[in-house]
């Protein structure tokens, strides 16, 4: 079912007919035109996301405890992300290991963001290596020059 979206000044003027959209629906898009768009949702469709979220995390992290489990994520990983294709298989083992980390974290902390920077990071790491050329520039021995002390950002 696709999601809801009504204006911010739509929820502001007509709260209750946005409630039951959202009773209806369990979530709705609230776009704003000063700020980044929100999302409301019910706190039984939230709870729901939350136990999703950590049923996948110990599925994941049984799978990966035998021998058979990790075999069966790294050869379904593909499907999922198909430029795993790219790594090798210990890379393949830590985006797993990563995965599992951040999804824990997801579900345990309600902190999404370190999952999405996992797959981030992963899929740059898979185009640097689908490009021969760029790989190739990016992984050369550096010169033996000290270019001084690299200061905190």
């Amino acid at each position: 079912m696709a999601t809801p979206t009504v204006s911010f000044s739509e929820l502001s003027k007509n709260s209750k007919r946005v409630a039951d959209t959202l009773d209806a629906s369990h979530r709705v898009h609230i776009t704003r035109r000063d700020g980044e768009d929100l999302y409301l949702t019910t706190a039984r469709h939230d709870r729901h996301r939350e136990e999703t979220a950590d049923v996948t995390a110990r599925i994941l992290a049984a799978l990966i405890s035998s021998d058979d489990g990790a075999r069966a994520i790294r050869e379904a990983l593909p499907r999922v992300f198909h430029w795993v294709r790219h790594l090798s298989a210990d890379e393949t083992r830590q985006l797993v290991l990563e995965l599992i980390d951040a999804t824990r974290d997801a579900a345990e902390l309600d902190v999404h963001a370190g999952l999405h920077r996992v797959i981030v990071e992963w899929r740059a790491t898979a185009r640097i290596l689908a490009d021969p050329a760029l790989t190739e520039q990016l992984t050369r021995e550096l010169p033996d020059e000290d270019h001084g002390e690299v200061t905190a950002p």
